[in-house]
């Protein structure tokens, strides 16, 4: 996905700052930590059916895009 900016939003009075999806209050860390605790998509978007598969893919996208920006000195 090229263009998560368009659903990966930060607004400094939503969840202090933290990288949201669509202004809403569910975090890229909230979907990160829920696929890493072995919730499926389809439980995420059956617990949260205001999310979308394209938003969970948002996410996974703007993790590795940071990923890939960190340099170790």
């Amino acid at each position: 996905m090229e263009h998560y900016s368009e659903i990966i939003t930060i607004d400094p009075n939503i969840r202090f700052g933290k990288p949201c999806i669509r202004g809403m209050r569910i975090s890229v860390y909230d979907v990160l930590s829920w696929l890493a605790s072995g919730m499926t998509n389809k439980e995420i978007l059956d617990d949260f059916p205001e999310l979308t598969h394209e938003d969970i893919r948002a996410c996974l996208s703007f993790a590795a895009d940071k990923e890939h920006k960190v340099r170790i000195a």
